[in-house]
């Protein structure tokens, strides 16, 4: 979002996982995580559910780098423990920096919710103009998306979080299956996303699938999904993809527009045109 205001020469530090736009991978990383690399899905999940439970941290943050870094102004986020560092332990730093950063938690569950972060963020950063310019360009490609696929059949569409256990897509995705002329009988927009087992998903009878494993790319959601190959088919969808989950769905930015028209192709291609290649592959 930052990069998206212009303000990306102004930026000196990231996580681990910010990775774009590509100047961002370059920046100092003020954060690690403490789960193992390599494990499987179930084992991701369990050795995350096993951290929370304990209360123990999943993230850790270099709190020393932080302070040498000197901000003025720390972006992060409470909306998902499993996706960031603790806000109280970036508190926790913050309020002993000697330049007095202003701290902002953005914690959107919806589309609206991370449009009007924009301006929050642009004003905070002294760039309101390039706020507003923003949310204007956003604004014109939902009604265009809007437009493309209106009065359109809408296909029922299962959106996967995860694949070992189940998660149904949560927080903003509904809504984007929505806005992209699809009907999602699984979650709810604003609500997290949630656990479910093969055979409610199948009950629902979704006619498209999506694997949007949380914050894989487009190769590693097809790989998780024909993994789960087997499983996936039992649904009996009529079509199902692996997307850019963490590129375009994943996280609360500016690209879950570009989101919204990928999902609008996939249900509705003879309406709304291809995205570019590499940010979703057919699988079934």
């Amino acid at each position: 979002m930052l990069f998206a205001l212009g303000l990306g020469d102004d930026v000196v530090g990231v996580t681990h996982e910010c990775d774009h736009p590509e100047g961002a991978q370059e920046l100092p990383h003020l954060t690690r995580s403490l789960i193992p690399e390599g494990l499987s899905a179930s084992e991701i999940d369990a050795a995350v559910r096993e951290r929370t439970t304990k209360g123990e941290a999943i993230y850790e943050l270099d709190a020393e780098l932080l302070r040498e870094l000197a901000p003025e102004l720390i972006v992060t986020q409470e909306l998902c423990e499993v996706c960031a560092v603790s806000v109280d332990d970036v508190r926790a730093v913050a309020k002993d920096l000697p330049t007095e950063p202003e701290l902002i938690s953005l914690d959107p569950t919806t589309l609206g919710e991370v449009l009007a972060d924009v301006p929050r963020l642009a004003t905070a950063a002294r760039a309101s103009e390039a706020g507003e310019a923003l949310i204007e360009e956003s604004a014109a490609r939902i009604d265009a998306v809007s437009a493309a696929v209106e009065d359109a059949q809408r296909p029922r569409v299962a959106a996967l979080e995860w694949l070992d256990p189940v998660f149904i897509g949560g927080h903003w995705v509904p809504q984007l299956i929505d806005l992209a002329g699809g009907e999602d009988p699984l979650g709810l927009t604003g609500e997290k996303s949630r656990t479910a087992s093969w055979d409610e998903v199948a009950a629902a009878q979704p006619e498209v699938v999506v694997a949007m494993p949380c914050g894989y790319g487009t190769q590693r959601s097809a790989q998780e999904a024909g993994e789960y190959g087997e499983s996936i088919a039992a649904l009996g969808a009529e079509r199902v993809y692996a997307v850019d989950a963490s590129g375009f769905f994943s996280r609360p930015g500016p690209r879950l527009i570009d989101g919204l028209e990928l999902l609008a192709h996939l249900l509705h291609p003879d309406r709304v045109p291809a995205p570019p290649p590499g940010r979703m592959i057919q699988v079934a």
